[in-house]
């Protein structure tokens, strides 16, 4: 199945490069959702930028070195170095969201004592947060805008915020100034080559730094809620240049990442394979 890039169906505009916004809720999403793409578009020449909503201040820490950062607000100044590097290693801008600090906190997992915090980006008036973010994205002017479904990726609160957010920011702007919206999706086929690669390619025994085994997913093990049937993810991006880009990008997240030969691990330990290609779907904004 062939799936056109982003810029495919664009009006066409030689004098200036295209805009791309990615909006995500904590540093190391931008790389690990969207990084390709992203890499692939400053690659191409156009004008990149990221929007983090929150600096990640709940996210497991799996370097030991770092590990005294975990449940502190230190963590937060931290991965903002982190995603600094990152995005540099990209070759895209970094923005976030409502400023420097931003307005709102990582919200933890659902029930979390996070939740509760009266900043939590996940509690967050859709409304506010909104505006906010509008603002930012007028001040850009983007052609094509990136974020998570509305599962956001894996279910996390503010992945799921970000969605409604930046749907709710573009629906507030002019139709004839609102950007072309897309999510990530992998379609299902994607999914099941890239279990069968890593049962292949990744040794028995390899651990974290943290000390955890690595574990590759059972082929009947449940995907996601963004892994989809295929016909529903409608672009793709392919770019083994941009992959290389992608992976340095990778290893400046070191508190949350672990960097193997064409995979990685998070605090899970569960295998994942770097491909050189993402997928999306082309989501409408409907007037409110």
């Amino acid at each position: 199945m062939r799936r056109p890039d982003l810029r495919e169906g664009l009006p066409a505009d030689p004098g200036r490069p295209l805009r791309v916004v990615a909006v995500h809720a904590h540093p190391d999403d931008e790389t690990l959702a969207t990084g390709l793409a992203l890499a692939h578009h400053a690659l191409a020449g156009d004008e990149v930028h990221v929007v983090t909503a929150t600096l990640g201040e709940e996210g497991e820490v799996i370097t030991p070195e770092l590990a005294h950062l975990e449940g502190s607000e230190e963590l937060g100044d931290h991965r903002r170095g982190e995603v600094a590097r990152a995005t540099a290693a990209l070759g895209v801008r970094h923005h976030w969201l409502g400023g420097d600090p931003p307005r709102w906190r990582d919200s933890g997992m659902e029930g979390s004592a996070a939740a509760a915090h009266p900043r939590a980006f996940a509690g967050a008036p859709v409304a506010e947060a909104a505006e906010v973010l509008a603002g930012q994205l007028r001040a850009v002017d983007p052609d094509v805008v990136l974020t998570y479904d509305p599962e956001g990726g894996y279910r996390h609160p503010d992945h799921v915020q970000t969605h409604r957010v930046t749907v709710a920011a573009l629906a507030a702007m002019d139709p004839r100034e609102r950007p072309v919206l897309y999510v990530a999706l992998t379609p299902r086929s994607w999914a099941q080559e890239d279990r069968a690669w890593l049962a292949a390619h990744v040794p028995d025994g390899v651990r974290s730094p943290a000390g955890g085994e690595a574990v590759v997913p059972a082929a009947d093990t449940p995907y996601p809620p963004s892994v989809v049937d295929d016909d529903r993810v409608t672009h793709a991006v392919v770019d083994d240049r941009a992959l290389e880009r992608q992976v340095a990008a990778l290893r400046e997240h070191p508190t949350q990442v672990t960097v193997h030969d064409g995979w990685y691990t998070l605090s899970n330990d569960i295998a994942a394979r770097l491909t050189g290609r993402e997928g999306y779907a082309r989501w409408e904004v409907e007037q409110p």
